[in-house]
């Protein structure tokens, strides 16, 4: 079979390129042409047709400024499907993009396109759902409620189970003994509190300073900043005060962690997994007033996935305006200090875990594909 996968960030092209592994383990035949990046690159042995970092254009403003770099991937990413002749073309997240590929191969082509990682209309965007249907013949979400959501659209959906459980039990498998991990870090026998700001250097420059404050709130702790890939030691620098930074091991700072201070994304699902009790944070620009238009604009009750999951509040949440120096040391206190919060937490995340169900997520993906597909 001949595949044609679209992957546009960094997140896409580590998910896109274990559905690769995953395909070629069922399709020996298989051949693949991509846009994504290096993960994708090393896992199908060929080169990006579009390097994602040519694609990974966020906002309405960024957009406007690049639209001659978007147009020019949008028509050469046509012209490699026309050249390509793929048996299938599977899209993965990058909603702006993907869903005009996706209109142009049901205009242009007769082949099945295929979603692998559902775009988060269920937060906003909900129109899109109508290009969903119309052209989208098969939808793997990796959300258990976005099945729900789906249905609700007369739409049926496939749930095939969450990468970040694989990524979690893969890192749990052989995973550092903490004397290993403090000794390599050079870090004391203080208990560790996490400090996870993000991987875009505005959101860690928005919300690092705050969670380093913190710092001199609970002395008795040291707190450890999560370096993002990318991202130089001198930019964390300016913000932190001296706190030590751990690059490239991220999962063993979480577990060797007391507690976290987590900026909303896939990592408070993934300190989740891990078990250590955290703090959601999340800044936004204008406050008060960027929150109520956060209540006008969304569909959801939550940021964290660790709550969207679960159906309630298993992790506090400070977003805009909440997002302030009393509030942040309010929150993470009863998780340093009580240990029932502390359980009450963990026992949140175990019902986050069992909704998820077992790993194996892009295997069960290329499963179905590969059985569609014959």
């Amino acid at each position: 079979m001949r595949y044609f996968l679209i992957a546009g960030e960094a997140s896409g092209d580590l998910h896109a390129s274990n559905l690769i592994r995953a395909l070629k383990e069922r399709d020996a035949a298989a051949e693949f042409c991509f846009l994504g990046g290096d993960l994708m690159a090393e896992a199908s042995a060929s080169a990006p047709v579009i390097h994602y970092r040519r694609m990974a254009f966020m906002g309405i403003v960024n957009v406007v400024l690049n639209l001659r770099t978007v147009l020019a991937n949008l028509q050469r990413c046509k012209e490699k499907l026309l050249q390509f002749r793929p048996d299938v073309v599977i899209l993965v997240d990058y909603p702006s993009f993907n869903l005009r590929i996706a209109k142009f191969v049901k205009q242009k082509m007769t082949i099945p396109v295929y979603y692998y990682i559902s775009p988060k209309i269920w937060a906003w965007k909900e129109y899109r759902i109508k290009s969903i249907k119309r052209y989208i013949d098969k939808m793997y979400c990796i959300l258990p409620f976005e099945v729900d959501f789906y249905k609700k659209h007369g739409y049926e959906v496939e749930y095939v189970g969450n990468p970040t459980m694989d990524s979690v039990s893969d890192f749990k498998a052989k995973a550092p003994c903490s004397e290993a991990f403090l000794a390599t870090n050079e870090l004391t026998e203080k208990p560790v509190v996490a400090l996870l700001a993000g991987s875009r250097r505005q959101e860690i420059a928005k919300c690092l300073p705050r969670m380093a404050r913190m710092a001199t709130c609970f002395p008795e702790y040291q707190f450890v900043v999560a370096g993002a890939p990318g991202v130089e030691t001198a930019f964390y620098e300016k913000y932190v005060a001296g706190l030590p930074i751990v690059f490239g091991q991220t999962y063993a700072l979480v577990q060797n962690a007391y507690a976290a201070v987590v900026n909303s994304g896939t990592a408070t699902l993934e300190t989740a997994l891990i078990g250590t009790p955290q703090v959601v944070v999340y800044h936004v620009v204008g406050g008060r007033f960027a929150s109520l238009l956060k209540k006008i604009l969304l569909h959801i009750p939550y940021v964290s996935l660790v709550n969207l999951i679960a159906g309630k509040e298993v992790v506090p949440e400070l977003v805009a305006h909440l997002f302030t120096d009393e509030n942040l040391k309010k929150h993470l206190s009863p998780l340093l200090y009580d240990e029932r919060v502390r359980a009450e937490q963990q026992n949140g995340y175990a019902l986050v875990a069992d909704r998820l169900g077992n790993a194996a997520c892009a295997t069960n993906t290329a499963k179905l594909i590969y059985a569609s597909l014959q």
